[in-house]
């Protein structure tokens, strides 16, 4: 029986899924595997009994990835699960940003009470007109879940489409559309683009990559949407862009106190993924991660380990081994099976930084003597047998 404790509250249609070897339980403390959106992990202590931690989404800086990955905690996440939901935001943060639709309801809203608001209405409209996207240019910055969906339907509704990803997999290139104009600096983003989206992780690389040299590069009246991380921008780089007129809009799903308020600033109140549909593929994903890992020790879109998939084991057992990547591993866990006359039938070994995972499928039962052996291989971080 596996218990699995929910420090935010997922949609049922995830919790669903779950069998009779699994029980939800209230304590942290007793799980082997948690489900969580927002809430921090960071002041948590991680329980010996902990083995994963699924994200329901696809940001994980409110878990504490090297501590987990020390301790053989496999953390996931749900890339793509809501990423639709993601798109169809910033598609709406394109429009927001290119037509005064905000200030003209806001001001329809403040002469509501007026008899002649008809009229007012055709008298003052002209103050809120704006430009249309189609034919404008938008540079897409990161070609990942979201960046991939946006740059196509921008191609769909007429604008020229820039994409800069000098990291993008080959799933998401095969997705792209040839349409797409691919550039190979954010220089080239900066200088030809009317409107720029990005959608990056935070790293120390991108923290601030919106800052005051990035925007002398840009277009005077450009036009940025974030949606990815506040963080991404300069604050204070950016308020002055946008009072020299440099930066026309800042569209955010981010608000944080000093963008909030600010001329130019448009803040929506972090609804990207906050759809029926999204939550309930984020759900989903999560779920079937937890139970594919707990019951066949399979790993698929971790962000602290490798992915590792051998599907379920049909030998009498599979042994799952955390451990640090380091010289001599796979040959010590093979030499311990044969003083111990086990044959292995399957083997599998991935590695990611200073992280590897190797699953073992044996042709008869462990025994304690073996499990001693390899719990005690000097770099063994956590061994599981799953049956």
């Amino acid at each position: 029986m596996f218990k699995i404790n929910r420090l935010n509250p997922i949609a049922n249609i995830g919790l669903e899924l779950l069998t009779d070897n699994y029980e939800m339980v209230e304590s942290f403390n007793d799980a082997d595997a948690a489900l969580v959106r927002s809430a921090s992990v960071h002041e948590l202590e991680l329980p010996g009994s902990l083995k994963a931690i699924a994200r329901a989404g696809a940001g994980v800086n409110n878990i504490p990835l090297d501590k987990c990955a020390e301790k053989g905690v496999v953390v996931f996440n749900t890339p793509g699960a809501n990423a639709n939901g993601v798109k169809e935001i910033v598609i709406a943060g394109l429009i927001l940003a290119s037509r005064d639709i905000i200030g003209g309801v806001n001001w329809v809203n403040s002469v509501k009470e007026d008899p002649d608001v008809a009229k007012l209405v055709e008298k003052n409209k002209a103050k809120f007109a704006g430009t249309e996207i189609k034919g404008k240019k938008l540079g897409v910055i990161g070609l990942g879940a979201v960046g991939v969906l946006v740059a196509n339907i921008a191609i769909k509704l007429e604008m020229e489409v820039y994409g800069y990803d000098p990291y993008i997999s080959v799933g998401a290139a095969w997705k792209l559309s040839k349409y797409i104009k691919p550039s190979k600096s954010l220089e080239e983003i900066y200088r030809e683009c009317d409107f720029i989206t990005v959608h990056v992780p935070l790293t120390d690389t991108t923290k601030s990559m919106f800052n005051k040299e990035a925007f002398e590069f840009m277009k005077d009246g450009v036009k940025l949407l974030n949606f990815s991380r506040d963080t991404l921008v300069n604050d204070d780089d950016l308020i002055e862009a946008l009072k020299s007129g440099k930066v026309g809009k800042y569209v955010t799903d981010l608000p944080n106190p000093k963008v909030v308020g600010v001329e130019g600033v448009i803040a929506v109140p972090h609804l990207g993924a906050s759809t029926n549909e999204s939550e309930d593929n984020c759900a989903v994903m999560a779920v079937e991660q937890l139970m594919d890992y707990l019951e066949n020790g399979n790993i698929k879109n971790s962000v602290n380990y490798p992915n590792c998939d051998m599907g379920v084991c049909t030998q009498a057992e599979r042994i799952a081994i955390h451990h640090r990547n380091i010289p001599n591993m796979l040959s010590q866990f093979t030499s311990a099976f044969a003083q111990e006359n086990i044959n292995i039938s399957d083997m599998m070994n991935k590695s990611k930084g200073k992280w590897a995972y190797t699953m073992l499928d044996i042709e008869s039962p462990s025994n304690l003597d073996i499990i001693r052996k390899i719990k005690g291989i000097d770099g063994v971080l956590r061994m599981r047998v799953i049956k």
